[in-house]
């Protein structure tokens, strides 16, 4: 076993009676690493999520933290693990101190640490100034916010946030990506869940694409976009007053041609093309017609587009 993973799911799969949730995925996390989990809703984030978090217990295949199986060491694995539940409920009436004190002595934590942890997560969260408010009285992103504090709480070496972005607003999205990235940097190894790619791809060292219960690829977001080469796009911009280049359509690799304005061309290459042959026939062709050039480009599909491609377009 590599000692440097701290998560992996080694075949894994789970069915509620007709419906199989999980089907016999396997993937590994490096300690350190922030891990973005995406997939349509329903294509198996919380269910391998509660799998790991010891809700599930039920399920076929093996799963390790630090090379331990779960099933074997639950009352170790569960001190390691800091949890943001998609969906989680509080009760109202406690302020957020009250409420950072009960879950520390549910934690196991002296009041002494209770009172430093509480101090110092309300600090990275930017919730110090409403430490005495009542939740019923929190915004929607304060409320986030302080899911993510109850699962910062017992100093977790594995953090697992499941749609912890979920309903919020732009600038409170940058200020969550803005904490995840700092505990991200701190050690602390991040599996975080997603159905939205936007959400992942400036924060996550590798993206693990999952649908309908499988697990469709894994990588850097520079490796899926270099590997999955979808519409990669060739982009010319010619001097002010020249014609633009024609019969770019007819060369072997050229899907279509968009021309916009009078001094601007997308190439759109087909999936199967050789990008170096491609840009050598254009090249080619743009020399035969004098046509005069100012910038020629490689426009590579975005992670948006990989995703899509993958998903079929599921995107909700």
């Amino acid at each position: 076993m590599n000692k440097n993973i701290c998560i992996e799911f080694k075949n894994v799969s789970k069915s509620y009676k007709d419906l199989l949730a999980l089907d016999d995925i396997s993937f590994q996390i490096p300690k350190g690493e922030i891990f973005g989990y995406i997939g349509p809703n329903g294509a198996g984030k919380t269910t391998s999520i509660k799998i790991l978090v010891g809700l599930i217990q039920k399920y076929n295949g093996n799963v390790f933290i630090h090379g331990n199986n779960i099933t074997l060491e639950k009352k170790n694995y569960h001190r390691l693990i800091g949890y943001h539940p998609q969906e989680a409920g509080f009760q109202e009436w406690r302020t957020i101190d009250h409420c950072f004190k009960t879950f520390g002595r549910l934690s196991g934590l002296t009041s002494k640490e209770i009172e430093h942890r509480t101090q110092e997560i309300l600090d990275l969260i930017n919730l110090s100034e409403v430490r005495y408010k009542k939740i019923v009285h929190l915004s929607g992103g304060m409320f986030q916010k302080l899911r993510l504090g109850q699962a910062l709480l017992n100093e977790p070496q594995i953090l697992v946030l499941d749609e912890p972005l979920s309903g919020l607003d732009p600038n409170m999205r940058f200020q969550f990506k803005k904490i995840i990235k700092k505990l991200g940097k701190s050690g602390i190894t991040i599996l975080f869940s997603s159905h939205i790619l936007n959400d992942v791809q400036n924060i996550a060292d590798k993206i693990g694409i999952l649908n309908k219960g499988k697990i469709l690829t894994i990588g850097s977001p520079e490796e899926l976009q270099n590997s999955f080469h979808i519409g990669n796009i060739l982009e010319i911009i010619v001097a002010k007053n020249t014609p633009l280049c024609e019969n770019l359509e007819d060369l072997t690799n050229v899907d279509y041609v968009e021309n916009i304005k009078s001094i601007k061309q997308l190439i759109h290459l087909k999936s199967d093309a050789d990008i170096d042959l491609s840009i050598t026939s254009i090249f080619e062709l743009l020399i035969q017609q004098k046509c005069k050039i100012r910038t020629f480009n490689l426009v590579k599909p975005s992670l948006e587009e990989v995703y899509l491609k993958y998903v079929g377009g599921e995107t909700e």
